[in-house]
Formats: C-alpha cells, structure tokens, sequence
C-alpha cells in the first residue's frame, strides 16, 4: 500500500488554496443565490383541481404533429427535465421539433388526502390527454413518462392503448422486488396503513430524507465535500444551487394514493403479477400493444436496471425496445453526457413511428 507523504510546505499549500475558495466562495454564493430553475417559455392550458398541463412554447418548426406529454412521479417537483438551458431534456426535445407538455402536480394540501391512483392516472392523466387530443386534432398522442411518472403512464397506457401512440418510459420500476432494489426492501417493512392513517398526507421531505439515506455518503456528504472545490466557479454553483433547490423543494404525497403505490406496488409487487386495479379496471401489460420505449439508467440506485427491463417479459408489442444510458438516477436527464445522447434516442425513435 503507497505511503501518503505529507511535508509542511504541501500541507501549507492544500490550505492556502483552500482558504482562498472559500474567500471566493462569498463572492461565488452571493451571486449564486438568485439561481432559478427552468430555461423554457411555457402556457399554462389546462387545469383540474390542483393539477396544471402545461404546454412548452416551440423553439423551432415542429415536425412532428403527435404531440409528447411528459408524465413525473408524484415525488419533487418537474423542473428537473428543464433544469438549466445546457441540461434540460424538454429544451433539447423542443429544438428537435417535437411539441412537448407536462403535467404539473401541484403541491398536495388536506383536502387532497383522500385522492386515490384512479384519480391521479383515470381522472387528471386522461383529462390532460383528452384536452392535447382535442387541441392537436389528433386521436392519439404520445406519453414520456419519468420514474415513478412512467409506471402511471404504463398503468394509463394498458387502461386507454386507444388514446396512446407510443410510450417512453425513462427510469421507471416496473418489478419492484428485484435483489438489488434497496428502496423496495425498505418499504416491504413499513406499516403503511398505520403510517397513512396517523399521518394523512405523506411528507415529502421525510421521503426525501429516506431517499438521500439510501446513499448517505454520497449525497448527503460528498457532494458538500465537492463543492468547496468549485466555489471559485459561478456557473458551476449556480448549477449546484438549483440542485439543491429541486431536491428539497418536496411536495406531500396525497396519503391514499401513497398507500395504494407503497402497498399494491412496492409491497405486494403487484403490476408484474397482474393484480394492479386501478377503479374497478386490471391493470394488464399484454395490453400494451403500442410501440414501447423503454430506457434505464447504468447506475440507477432508487430504481435498478432489472426493475426497468422486468417490462419487456411483460408488454404485448412487437415493437419493443430497451436503451441503456450511463450514469445514475437524476443524472440520465441531467448530466452532460445524457443531455447529448437521451434527446437524440426519443426524438430518432419517435421519428420512425
């Protein structure tokens, strides 16, 4: 094992850079600290309840007419596929071409408490596609669903395969007992009736807290560790306060809907079984008919590759595909590499179809 020499005038110097980081950091952090998330125009078009469609302003022509809804998990917020203009999946998509609106779920409050996964994917999933179909002129439309965003759009998918063109999931747990799955193994322990019954809503930010334990090192303390070395760097801050702002800006969870997804799902691992019942209607993956995208992350902690592919055993077209992407969870639509490669696969795929 190499011995690490440390002499005075090497230890003087680590110090004395690291004192003038964190000098410049004051600077660094001041102008940092109006960093806001989003780098595109967008119209509000539609609203239910406490849930907004949103559709993106084109940045180019667009040549494709079906147009993509982007459908997030009920978890954080949605600005982290328009993050910054040089790492947003939605302005990448735009300037392909392609007409893009998302669904924004608003912040849950008391009265949302009792809102089941019916409501979500049957009443606000269908009316934001209803509402594109008939502004589009289109019978039907394509769904790019994220993470836990991808598993309603795979439940919606089977429900109404009339309403969907084609379907891209990105990070979406679809067996939620695999080996590797430390968030699964988690919640098979908790009493999720006693959990929902005493609390009403879930708070996000204790889930966000769950989630960062998952990997305590590395992002609750590594990442801390790295930034003092780029406090010298406005831009790179910047990036790191919008970061964080996403992380921890973590709306409640409607407490049925929690425990449908928690139990029925995490639990009971029901969607690959074919026991899923969304309303009084089985959730079948045979019904999946229409062309699939499927893509997963290399290095995915909360949501493992073998939870992603699980679907291809599952869907009934004959036009199915898996990608694999490098990086992890959050970086598939954030890193640099991603931002190059992820846009040009759904915009190529959706182009042949």
């Amino acid at each position: 094992m190499p011995r690490i020499r440390i002499t005075p005038k090497n230890l003087y110097a680590e110090l004395s850079t690291a004192a003038e980081k964190l000098n410049a950091g004051r600077a660094t952090l001041q102008a940092a600290k109006d960093a806001t998330l989003g780098s595109c125009a967008r119209q509000e078009v539609f609203r239910i309840d406490n849930v907004v469609l949103y559709r993106y302003q084109a940045r180019t022509v667009v040549d494709n007419p079906v147009p993509v809804l982007i459908v997030y998990a009920l978890v954080n917020r949605p600005d982290m596929a328009d993050l910054q203009h040089d790492r947003s999946l939605i302005r990448s998509l735009l300037d392909r071409g392609l007409d893009i609106y998302l669904i924004d779920w608003g912040y849950p409050d008391g009265a949302d408490r009792r809102l089941s996964l019916e409501d979500y994917i049957c009443r606000y999933v269908d009316a934001s596609v209803d509402f594109i179909r008939a502004a589009a002129k289109q019978t039907k439309i394509n769904l790019l669903g994220i993470c836990q965003g991808g598993t309603f759009s795979v439940c919606y998918s089977a429900l109404r395969p009339e309403k969907v063109r084609n379907l891209i999931t990105t990070v979406t747990p679809i067996d939620f007992h695999t080996r590797d799955d430390m968030l699964s193994h988690l919640f098979r322990h908790v009493d999720v009736d006693l959990l929902v019954d005493s609390s009403g809503n879930i708070s996000g930010d204790m889930l966000n807290a769950i989630f960062l334990s998952l990997k305590p090192f590395r992002l609750a303390q590594q990442k801390y560790v790295h930034m003092l070395d780029t406090l010298d760097d406005v831009e790179t801050t910047r990036m790191f306060m919008r970061m964080e702002k996403w992380i921890f800006d973590s709306p409640a969870l409607a407490g049925e809907a929690f425990r449908e997804f928690a139990r029925d799902f995490y639990q009971n691992n029901g969607l690959i079984k074919g026991n899923i019942r969304i309303g009084d209607r089985r959730v079948a993956l045979e019904s999946l008919r229409m062309p699939v995208l499927n893509i997963y992350a290399s290095n995915d902690h909360l949501v493992p590759p073998a939870a992603s592919l699980a679907l291809g055993e599952y869907v009934g077209s004959d036009d199915y595909q898996a990608l694999e992407f490098p990086g992890g969870h959050i970086g598939l639509y954030v890193s640099l590499t991603a931002h190059e490669l992820l846009p040009s696969a759904i915009h190529e795929w959706l182009g042949q179809r």
